[in-house]
């Protein structure tokens, strides 16, 4: 499965951006699809995820304000970012854990989208 994010950019504080993730390969493998994110100098860490039959979890730090979508027909997972802040700048990667055996899975990583948001 190959993932490829889009939709980064600058954005005010208090603004929205929207990320989008097409994947493409052996999707039907897809367990679960989401977002990472990794600031400048701090470990990556968990945005959002959902799962194939539509259940989703949040960080706690996005709960509210960050809303992730699946378009199975497409093969695409959006993230709505809403009410954006400074502390939200980073690499955003879309994630896919894929199930390639009966006990077996790995994961996947796009090559990431950067979002800046101002103050």
């Amino acid at each position: 499965v190959q993932l490829v994010e889009s939709g980064g950019g600058l954005v005010q504080a208090g603004g929205s951006l929207r990320l989008s993730c097409v994947a493409s390969g052996s999707t039907y493998q897809i367990k679960t699809i989401g977002w990472y994110r990794q600031a400048p100098g701090k470990q990556r860490e968990f945005v959002a995820t959902i799962a194939s039959a539509g259940s989703t979890n949040y960080a706690d730090s996005v709960k509210g304000r960050f809303t992730i979508s699946r378009d199975n027909g497409k093969n695409t997972v959006h993230l709505q970012m809403n009410s954006l802040k400074p502390e939200d700048t980073a690499v955003y990667y879309c994630n896919a854990l894929l199930q390639v055996s009966i006990e077996g899975t790995v994961e996947e990583w796009g090559q990431g989208t950067l979002v800046t948001v101002s103050s």
